[in-house]
């Protein structure tokens, strides 16, 4: 398999990561390092305690807290915080929570050219990605900048301790999904193939450490470990079907972006399954399955993930529609993109059946 990819591109952002537990009281050293007086926490309604917490942290330089980041980023609360960040002359942010928070520190650079730290506190592994989104008029759209990277991630599994059990599956399901869909892109290569399956391998052997000790240090840290390899291998590969469709579904429906990844998991890769040989035989080996869509199932079916899109609140009438956006500008996949199959596979996710392969 990898001489067959002698020929490759790989690219390394540049930003720097700092890792261990207790990480996070070096945050005002990172500021200053990167010569921000003046900074805006943002964070989600919910994640107001944690935002002060590195408020604290970041010393005189937090000058305001910003807790209505979203889920999809939708254009009327980047507008929102843009407006914050201007009134209180900010030079950066600091992002501290999930990819909903890093995703509005990422239109933030982009639109206010201001950088930005990230404390990321799940395991979507966004803040080690040039890709953004934002949604507007129910419509989700995507683009990649290296703009929208971080200048520094602060990865502290403490802070991570009391992460919501659901919040913790589902969030490394998606970080899961990143390096899956990473191991067949069209653009990847034998460095990419190392950290996905190194990034499935640690995400899945934590999230199964977590199920019976969910306060355990070490297995917090693999979870962030994993996130981190798993949001690198996303930010250098391109996206195929899994994407899209979550993506399309999430844009759409205003669906939990988690929660959806992993619903649509298992199905996506066995759609691409007989395609992609490869990656299949890299993800087994990394979840220790003899089948690898059948491995994920199985696996989200452990640790008690949701196992339908119905579970989330998709109406069989959507189904069609769905599909049809998604192949009117579909991103590139191994196995060609055809209106029957699609269909027929988003109907198993509807039902929570375990995964079809071609």
């Amino acid at each position: 398999m990898i001489a067959n990819r002698l020929n490759f591109v790989y690219t390394s952002w540049r930003n720097r990561v700092v890792f261990g537990e207790g990480a996070i009281t070096g945050l005002s050293d990172e500021l200053a390092s990167a010569g921000l007086d003046r900074v805006l926490v943002v964070c989600t309604p919910q994640q107001r305690a944690l935002a002060e917490l590195v408020q604290s942290h970041a010393g005189k330089s937090a000058v305001a807290i910003f807790d209505e980041a979203r889920m999809h980023v939708p254009a009327s609360v980047v507008r929102s915080a843009s407006e914050v960040a201007r009134s209180a002359n900010v030079q950066g942010v600091v992002a501290a929570g999930g990819g909903s928070t890093i995703g509005l520190a990422k239109m933030l650079a982009l639109h206010e050219q201001i950088p930005y730290v990230a404390v990321p506190t799940t395991y979507a592994g966004s803040e080690m990605t040039p890709i953004y989104g934002i949604t507007a008029m129910n419509e989700k759209r995507t683009g990649r900048d290296e703009r929208v990277l971080p200048k520094t991630v602060i990865y502290d599994p403490s802070l991570t301790l009391d992460l919501p059990w659901p919040v913790s599956v589902s969030s490394g399901l998606n970080a899961i999904a990143h390096a899956a869909e990473g191991l067949y892109a069209f653009d990847s290569n034998p460095i990419l193939q190392l950290m996905a399956e190194e990034g499935i391998r640690a995400m899945a052997n934590g999230m199964r450490q977590l199920a019976t000790k969910p306060h355990d240090i070490e297995a917090r840290g693999a979870c962030l470990y994993g996130a981190w390899l798993c949001g690198s291998v996303l930010g250098q590969a391109g996206m195929a079907i899994h994407h899209k469709l979550c993506h399309v579904l999430g844009g759409s429906l205003d669906l939990p972006h988690a929660e959806t990844h992993a619903v649509m998991l298992p199905h996506t890769i066995g759609y691409n399954a007989e395609f992609a040989p490869g990656a299949m035989a890299r993800i087994r080996r990394a979840l220790n399955a003899e089948d690898a869509a059948m491995g994920l199932y199985e696996l989200g079916a452990e640790l008690g993930s949701p196992c339908s899109l119905r579970d989330l609140g998709v109406q069989e009438r959507e189904l069609s529609r769905i599909v049809d956006v998604t192949i009117a500008n579909p991103y590139w996949n191994p196995r060609p993109l055809e209106r029957s199959d699609l269909m027929d596979m988003l109907y198993q996710a509807w039902r929570g059946d375990p995964p079809a392969r071609a």
